[in-house]
């Protein structure tokens, strides 16, 4: 399938071919919402671990014999029931909180939220997204080409550019609400979170040669 082909100074410059495995897939939500889930799950950090009896320092000691104090008995001062002693049933940070998702599932919904944009107009090929210096001002300058400026409105601004583009990350990082992948590293969740999606061409065949191990859908 053909698609307009833009330059740096959003002129259309003609059509360029795109897979139609990849842009022209049946939106999936609940595969989508699998993946996105499956994401965020697999980057949380357990970082909660509260101290058990066994893990609290000192206390080796019986603080008083059994019996004949008119107290009552204790056996360690790292019990929970002591002030600075272990704690019952407190996060561990041997929970697992990660979620398995087949990769072709992950490739699919990929595939789905791209098809999704495209055909809701919020996706832009470029021709080149190269820069000499990587500087903010030569990406905010696209960015104006094509009508971004105003952020409420626009939504965030993802650009996803070739492997060996790396003045891309260096010109987008410093724009609000708006960041940069390479071909290699996109994924569900900056396109879930970002309503607008450059891509640029030589990306877009690193892509199809990355998934190349999906197949094409079936018809529905």
């Amino acid at each position: 399938m053909e698609i307009e082909l833009y330059n740096k100074k959003g002129e259309d410059i003609g059509k360029t071919e795109i897979p139609e495995r990849i842009f022209d897939f049946p939106w999936r939500p609940e595969l989508v919402h699998l993946a996105f889930l499956a994401q965020r799950a697999n980057s949380r950090q357990n970082l909660a671990h509260a101290k058990g009896r066994g893990d609290v320092v000192g206390g080796g000691k019986k603080p008083w014999k059994q019996k004949g104090t008119g107290r009552a008995r204790h056996g360690s001062i790292r019990s929970p029931i002591w002030i600075g002693g272990g704690v019952s049933h407190g996060p561990k940070r041997e929970r697992d909180f990660s979620k398995k998702i087949n990769k072709k599932d992950k490739q699919l919904a990929i595939f789905s939220v791209l098809s999704k944009k495209l055909a809701d107009g919020e996706i832009k090929i470029l021709d080149s997204f190269c820069f000499e210096k990587g500087k903010t001002k030569e990406a905010t300058s696209i960015l104006r080409a094509f009508s971004f400026k105003d952020k409420r409105k626009g939504g965030g601004i993802l650009v996803v550019a070739a492997k060996d583009n790396k003045n891309a990350a260096l010109a987008v990082k410093n724009i609000e609400r708006a960041d940069s992948l390479s071909s290699a590293s996109l994924n569900v969740y900056d396109l879930m979170t970002n309503r607008y999606v450059f891509l640029e061409k030589e990306a877009i065949k690193e892509i199809d040669t990355h998934y190349k191990l999906v197949s094409g859908r079936k018809k529905e």
